[in-house]
């Protein structure tokens, strides 16, 4: 994906997650100012592709409690055939 081509508006989700996980500091400020910081919560908050380090780090910076950041959940298992775990 270029990413001179990449709509900011209507790849929001995309682009926050990126500059979440992959950004420097002026990416993070122009994310703030584009965004704002609750856009930015519910990306936190909804995605299970940010890295445990980057979702534990932003749910600490943006004030979110651990157990409402997706990413840092036990990833579900389903248990197939009537077997138990």
């Amino acid at each position: 994906m270029d990413f001179e081509e990449v709509d900011a508006e209507k790849n929001a989700f995309l682009v926050i997650k990126r500059v979440l996980d992959r950004g420097n500091t002026p990416d993070i400020k122009w994310l703030l100012e584009r965004y704002g910081s609750q856009e930015i919560k519910k990306v936190v908050m909804t995605t299970r592709d940010l890295s445990r380090p980057t979702g534990n780090f932003w749910s600490i910076v943006l004030g979110l409690p651990p157990d409402k950041v997706l990413c840092l959940q036990k990833p579900y298992s389903p248990i197939h055939f009537g077997l138990s775990s």
